[in-house]
């Protein structure tokens, strides 16, 4: 169903309420000419056409789209380790810069992707700034000190035999709502092809014979550990409020098994067999923003355009890039065939419905008032305004 379009007589502006006219608006199902008025209770009426209340703000043509939902960003540790062995002192001010960035590409609900756990014992900085980040995200959220709505997405390196101990702690706590079961073993899944890892670390200024020795390492690592510990998050976070993701899905064996523990999300499957199956299952499909925009994957993986046009995936995550959300958007209108509220769903409702969050994600009457004002200048996405809870926040 169409979106309704409601119309009320003219009436002069309540003190709280904000009127955008003269606007492009992105609704669930079409894109109209017209009017949004909302407040701080959320979204109360969309109509056809321009509005000649005093005090309604002239868009002057921009789009009026819902705010993104991002389901997946680790965009925060780059603010906690912006250099390789720097680590930032303090950990709040690196989660309020973080949101102010998500706030400014139009994001309006998040994810916070924290990795408990590393793939190999080099990478141990990240277990070094695991708690601080959760710590930091909570603190910030408790004082009402974010722009946008946060969430803690618990990502699991099922290959780190310390898993069970950092993740502990992390059972009951309000803010996850979701937690990702990854598994970085040299041969399976993302790294199925050897040559592409080879290549890729090759690309962080390694030795052969390093390289050599970190591929060892993580192979007894991945043999010794992922099953044990796939089990384990299954039986701890399998619960009521929790939603549970495969990672970097390659087979149809591997989809199956996502899902007779309870996944709902298949996070960037690498091939398109492994998409199909988690169609055919059930599960909902997330991909990278950034392998749209590049035209590719960075590891050898499917190309997310690919999906997007067999009609095989659902939303579309940041994952390192916050603003290429939109520039997704802008290349899939033009390149894939997708009408504009089709694109804009990738990152909208479609990510929001998928992590249980109806509430937003949409332009409709009763809605959260978690919007944006923007307007694109060819590819490039120019993000004018954000309103989250109908409040300003950029």
């Amino acid at each position: 169903m169409n979106a309704p379009v409601i119309h009320r007589p003219a009436h002069s502006l309540a003190a709280a309420e904000t009127v955008l006219t003269n606007a492009r608006l992105i609704l669930e199902n079409e894109e109209i000419f017209g009017t949004l008025s909302f407040d701080e209770t959320g979204v109360r009426t969309i109509d056809h056409g321009r509005s000649s209340l005093p005090g309604a703000i002239d868009c002057e043509g921009d789009l009026i789209a819902p705010g993104l939902v991002e389901m997946h960003t680790d965009n925060l540790e780059k603010h906690l380790l912006p250099r390789p062995r720097v680590r930032w002192p303090n950990a709040l001010a690196a989660a309020i810069a973080n949101d102010a960035q998500m706030a400014a590409s139009g994001i309006t609900t998040v994810f916070d992707a924290v990795c408990a756990g590393t793939y190999e014992n080099s990478a141990g900085q990240r277990k070094e700034i695991f708690a601080e980040e959760i710590d930091a995200i909570e603190l910030a959220a408790e004082q009402k000190l974010f722009r946008i709505n946060h969430f803690l997405h618990l990502r699991c390196e099922l290959t780190d035999p310390d898993l069970p101990t950092l993740i502990e702690a992390q059972v009951g706590k309000t803010i996850l709502r979701l937690v990702s079961l990854m598994d970085h073993t040299p041969g399976h899944r993302q790294w199925r092809n050897i040559d592409d890892l080879r290549s890729f670390m090759t690309g962080t200024g390694r030795s052969a014979a390093e390289i050599d020795m970190a591929i060892g390492e993580r192979t007894e690592r991945g043999l010794r550990s992922v099953m044990r510990n796939w089990e384990l998050v299954v039986e701890m976070f399998r619960n009521p409020g929790i939603v549970l993701a495969s990672h970097d899905d390659t087979t149809e064996g591997q989809v199956e098994e996502a899902a007779a523990s309870g996944c709902t999300i298949s996070e960037f499957p690498t091939t398109r067999e492994a998409a199909v199956k988690a169609k055919e299952l059930g599960l909902k499909t997330i991909g990278g923003a950034p392998n749209i925009v590049r035209g590719g994957s960075h590891s050898g993986g499917v190309a997310m355009r690919e999906l997007v046009t067999a009609g095989v995936l659902d939303g579309l995550s940041s994952d390192y890039v916050p603003a290429s959300l939109l520039q997704a958007v802008r290349l899939l209108t033009r390149d894939a065939g997708l009408a504009q509220h089709q694109a804009f769903a990738l990152v909208t409702f479609h990510v929001a419905d998928m992590v249980g969050l109806s509430d937003r994600g949409r332009l409709a009457p009763g809605q959260r008032a978690d919007l944006q004002r923007l307007r694109f200048i060819d590819e490039t996405p120019l993000v004018r305004r954000v309103w989250c809870g109908g409040a300003i926040v950029f």
